[in-house]
């Protein structure tokens, strides 16, 4: 009986230390646990069990229409970042732009219940499933979305609805230019933005900070422009077949460095036009000499005048530096000109002494080779004087004075009009002097073309 009563107690106290053990272990893991009072509280949105379609009830709305549709038009906000301005071409008449798009709009149907009034983020793979604003680019002639190492989207959707859509695009889009005043021109070129579907009815396109929604980085740069400033403006653009929309326009102004065509361009034509002066000072009877300094300046002219052209597009009206180049051009082909006139005058002048002279010569007239040669003022009194040796056939009187008064009619008369000549085209046959007039016409005519040029251009 006592054996029995003291089994019973060794029992009941094994169960009763199984059970304050078990009590202690209990407590132990809830004191390391921490009480319920300092538990982190979790955010639905991030927990693991809710998918994004479901929290955002994506399946449970048509996104092929437009948000608060058959009601008025939603705002849809817009503001840009300028990456780079990657190329100005002036023969396609086109840029290229690398920028940040970013668009601001309201849909209830994606609001959500969140305590921390968080917002969530998205790639490129929900804009799929959700309705987006379908802008484009006016005038665009090819665009694409960066998609390295992913496409480069990004939606940003908070509570209350308000999304946030940016997506990186590269586009290369019109610009119509003026070369009338090239290379001294100043160039605007504009990116212009709309939607392709929906008119202003159903959708409000807007700056979403005004002037403030267009910002550049400061390190662009273009090798042949000076951006001088960037600024947005927005109308409304009317076609005939669907209607009015809405248009927002990012203007840029890019003045052209200059320096790099003076010294590819103007200096060389100064220099070759300068070149074709030297001929002034070469003597007239250096054929070739001045005939090769001429047909090279022309050719070099030429050379320049293709190449200038060549990067350019054939515009149909006349562009500053044409003008240039041109009248460089005519400088250079008139020195030319000029030694073939120096050159034809000089041969047509020699003839004509040589003529004079065959004609008085034969006509001695039986009188002294002396006063013949003195008549005819072909020969000096020095070069007579040698031939006072010579000696005369005996003529009659008679004879003698007749033929006397015929020669001396004779060469008064070869005379006068051989000085008549002279005196008429004095300063046309006297080849010096048309060398030294070009030597002061041609300089004073190019610097008064420069001064006027530079001031009407510049």
């Amino acid at each position: 009986m006592n054996t029995a009563f003291l089994l019973l107690c060794v029992s009941m106290c094994g169960h009763c230390g199984k059970m304050k053990l078990g009590v202690r272990r209990t407590s132990l893991q809830h004191h390391n646990h921490g009480t319920p009072l300092f538990k982190k509280v979790l955010d639905e949105t991030k927990t693991h069990q809710l998918k994004s379609d479901h929290l955002l009830r994506v399946d449970d709305h048509d996104f092929t229409m437009r948000p608060a549709f058959a009601g008025p038009a939603i705002p849809v906000g817009v503001d840009v970042q300028v990456e780079s301005l990657d190329s100005i071409s002036e023969v396609d008449m086109d840029f290229t732009m690398t920028l940040y798009l970013r668009h601001y709009w309201k849909d209830e149907r994606l609001s959500f219940p969140s305590k921390t009034n968080k917002s969530m983020t998205f790639d490129g793979r929900l804009v799929k499933k959700i309705w987006v604003p379908d802008v484009f680019f006016v005038h665009s002639k090819r665009s694409f979305i960066h998609d390295t190492t992913t496409e480069n989207i990004m939606i940003r959707v908070y509570p209350d609805g308000h999304v946030l859509y940016s997506l990186r695009v590269t586009v290369t889009s019109a610009c119509n230019m003026d070369f009338s005043r090239f290379p001294l021109d100043t160039q605007t070129c504009t990116l212009e933005l709309e939607s392709y579907a929906y008119t202003d009815e159903d959708l409000m396109l807007y700056w979403q900070s005004g002037d403030e929604s267009l910002s550049t980085d400061d390190k662009i740069s273009l090798s042949q422009f000076l951006i001088q400033k960037f600024h947005t403006t927005s109308r409304l653009a009317f076609y005939s077949s669907t209607g009015w929309y809405n248009r927002l326009y990012i203007n840029f102004t890019l003045r052209r460095h200059i320096f790099f065509f003076l010294l590819q361009t103007y200096f060389p034509a100064t220099l070759m036009v300068m070149l074709s002066w030297v001929s002034f000072w070469i003597d007239r009877r250096a054929v070739p000499a001045r005939v090769s300094l001429g047909i090279t300046t022309v050719l070099t002219m030429s050379t320049i005048i293709t190449g200038v052209n060549a990067s350019m597009p054939r515009v149909s009206y006349i562009k500053a530096v044409d003008i240039y180049l041109w009248v460089s051009f005519v400088f250079v082909f008139l020195s030319v000109l000029e030694y073939a006139a120096v050159n034809y005058l000089t041969t047509v002048h020699d003839g004509k002494d040589r003529k004079l002279r065959e004609k008085a010569l034969p006509c001695t007239c039986d009188i002294s080779h002396t006063r013949t040669m003195l008549l005819d003022d072909t020969y000096s009194k020095s070069d007579v004087n040698g031939l006072a040796g010579y000696t005369q056939a005996p003529v009659s009187s008679e004879d003698k004075q007749e033929h006397m008064v015929v020669c001396l009619s004779l060469a008064n008369e070869a005379t006068a009009a051989k000085k008549k000549t002279l005196r008429g085209f004095r300063i046309i046959q006297n080849t010096h002097a048309i060398d030294a007039y070009s030597r002061m016409i041609f300089p004073g005519a190019f610097i008064f073309f420069n001064l006027i040029y530079w001031s009407v251009y510049c």
